[in-house]
């Protein structure tokens, strides 16, 4: 068992999730709330990752990252941060490739809360940031909980993404997901076994739990 490579798995859904968390809630908030005619793009930016192949993704995201563009050369240079083939990069890709796991189901928790909850709280002079916080948040915990499992979830599988922007870096960039294709690579079938089943019996778990608490919170409220 390469517990190397299964800590650095959970180092980077752990950060990567409180990144997207800490996103997502403004933008979720702003599409649930806003009639701007550039809502549309900015949903399909958003969403893009959900039908758009990891490779070409992850592609894209190495050109602009890589030590001679000019946002790689910024943090090489100034920062002394390099992006592509680095955890910093992964953690980069994953926020971009899981932001839609994250966004969708706080933008349905908004989007579903009654408008007479919202509109009572700016009557008692509450401004915006007060009512997100004390009043809308609280009432949509089933949707925060929803993103935070699916986008955790979701990076820990990644494959195309992290491949493409990491590389295969033992320590660094060398993943779970990466840990498997060497091992069909090599024919060594046993250890990938034995990798992927972990994944399985995670990946059930994690939906089981889900599914258990959204119908929990659906019979008490």
């Amino acid at each position: 068992m390469n517990w190397e490579t299964i800590i650095l798995t959970l180092q980077l859904a752990l950060i990567s999730t409180a990144i997207l968390l800490i996103l997502s809630i403004p933008i979720a908030f702003w599409l649930s709330q806003s009639k701007s005619k550039f809502k549309p793009l900015v949903q399909a930016f958003v969403n893009i990752p959900l039908i758009l192949p990891p490779t070409v993704l992850g592609f894209y995201l190495l050109i602009v990252l890589a030590p001679n563009s000019t946002i790689g050369a910024f943090f090489n240079d100034y920062l002394g941060i390099r992006l592509a083939f680095s955890f910093h990069g992964l953690v980069i890709g994953s926020v971009i490739y899981s932001l839609p796991f994250m966004v969708q189901p706080i933008y349905s928790g908004f989007s579903q809360l009654p408008k007479n909850m919202v509109n009572a709280s700016y009557l008692l002079g509450k401004g915006k940031r007060e009512t997100l916080l004390k009043v809308m948040l609280p009432n949509i915990k089933p949707s925060l909980i929803t993103g935070i499992v699916l986008s955790f979830a979701h990076t820990i599988g990644e494959f195309g993404v992290v491949l493409m922007i990491g590389g295969n870096i033992p320590g660094e960039t060398k993943v779970l997901s990466i840990e498997i294709f060497d091992l069909v690579e090599s024919m060594n079938y046993s250890s990938a076994h034995l990798y992927a089943g972990l994944l399985v019996v995670f990946s059930f778990i994690v939906l089981t739990v889900l599914f258990f608490l959204n119908q929990k919170n659906k019979v008490t409220s």
